[in-house]
């Protein structure tokens, strides 16, 4: 019998959901198409753009209190902002998105969430 992965600690250590051990990435946010410790198959779920959303909520939620903070204290041009907040956000948009799209495919795994599937032509999904 297989052992118990937590699709929370397999996410975000960008891990297979199945086995806890292979890498779920091949590049930097390219899915590999199945494990290769386990030989699971990572075609059966998509994350799509739910990591992104979550991503650039948890930013927006992050940044904006010292964004008016700043604005407020100091009052600095248009331009500070840009340099101070575009990079920081920029950066831990791009680290923080790849932990969130792997843990979000642990979910589905985990959920056997799959694609919608249109099963007759009068568009009533199964």
């Amino acid at each position: 019998m297989a052992a118990y992965v937590s699709p929370i600690k397999a996410g975000l250590a960008c891990r297979c959901p199945a086995c806890g051990e292979g890498p779920v990435f091949k590049s930097f946010l390219e899915m590999a198409p199945r494990c290769p410790a386990c030989g699971a198959d990572f075609s059966k779920a998509d994350a799509a753009d739910g990591p992104a959303f979550f991503v650039m909520f948890l930013l927006a939620i992050l940044i904006m209190p010292p964004v008016l903070l700043v604005q407020i204290v100091f009052a600095p041009p248009v331009w500070v902002h840009v340099i101070l907040w575009g990079p920081l956000i920029v950066l831990l948009g791009a680290w923080l998105l790849r932990p969130f799209k792997s843990l979000m495919f642990a979910l589905q795994w985990k959920h056997n969430a799959e694609e919608v599937r249109w099963n007759d032509s009068d568009g009533s999904a199964s």
